[in-house]
């Protein structure tokens, strides 16, 4: 970045707490509806990444979604996803599912048993008002198709959604115009990246330690979020260990959220027409319902 632009500095470090979802899976949560309208137009950010077959096995079975785009990132293991639009398939290490919701769509998501680690993360992204209630759709995209960027000496970037140096991520039509990187860093490595002034941004550390305000900044370790004040790049520097974080940012919506469950509106009345709509069997407006 040139001296004209203005390097964004750490507003706050959130560590993640463990949480229960799904059936009886623990996670780690980086942040939930505790932070909205902080990270405004992400809602949500789940690490389940385990060891202990018994975190993760009873899954996520069948449970509706309206309203948001949710974001499954695998690093580990694989996880079946069945939606009632008719998708079907196994998400594995590296992939990436990127469901918009829109109007609604019921799916669920359950490990395969065979394994000794799951490992991953899953995003949910806000939708606009006038965009809640878009036809659903589904896109997913296989590590191999998922670009590396070296920008720098000791930088690797996956570029799931956005741009580093002229290589672009392969989801297409994003509504936030979001960025999700997944960012290496060997020792001493520094990372200097561009992010549209006025979008929210924010990084959760996988592994090792950085500095996310430069070369002076305060090292964060991994399970911690950072969440960066304005500006219009930002600029990490590696620890002595290698070092692994997200990198994700958005166009905010700044517009009024309510929240039930996997639903999110915009009014207390919208989640209670969503509510009495699954009751009644008429949430689904693409596909078939699902339970």
């Amino acid at each position: 970045m040139g001296s004209s632009e203005r390097t964004r500095t750490v507003k706050l470090v959130l560590p993640s707490r463990e949480t229960m979802e799904g059936a009886g899976v623990h996670l780690r949560r980086a942040f939930g509806n505790n932070e909205v309208p902080m990270l405004d137009p992400f809602l949500l950010l789940d690490d389940f990444r385990s060891e202990n077959p018994e975190d993760y096995i009873a899954g996520f079975p069948w449970h509706p979604h309206r309203g948001i785009e949710t974001v499954t990132y695998m690093l580990d293991g694989h996880v079946e996803h069945e939606d009632s639009m008719g998708n079907k398939g196994v998400i594995g290490a590296g992939d990436v599912q990127w469901m918009t919701a829109g109007s609604g769509i019921v799916h669920q998501e359950m490990p395969k048993v065979d394994q000794k680690r799951l490992g991953g993360f899953q995003l949910w992204v806000n939708l606009p008002a006038k965009q809640k209630m878009m036809d659903p759709r589904y896109q997913e995209v296989k590590s191999t198709e998922i670009p590396v960027a070296v920008p720098a000496k000791g930088v690797s970037v996956k570029v799931v959604a956005g741009e580093v140096g002229g290589v672009r991520g392969p989801m297409k039509d994003l509504v936030v115009e979001p960025e999700y990187l997944d960012v290496r860093l060997e020792p001493d490595a520094v990372f200097s990246h561009p992010v549209k002034p006025g979008h929210t941004a924010f990084s959760y550390v996988l592994e090792g330690d950085a500095r996310f305000d430069g070369e002076e900044g305060e090292r964060v370790s991994s399970e911690n979020l950072v969440v960066f004040g304005d500006g219009s790049g930002v600029h990490v520097a590696g620890g002595s260990k290698p070092s692994r974080f997200l990198l994700i940012s958005g166009k905010p919506l700044g517009e009024p959220v309510a929240w039930w469950g996997p639903i999110v509106m915009n009014s207390r009345r919208e989640i209670e027409q969503a509510i009495h709509e699954y009751q009644e069997g008429t949430f689904v407006k693409k596909g078939k319902q699902v339970h």
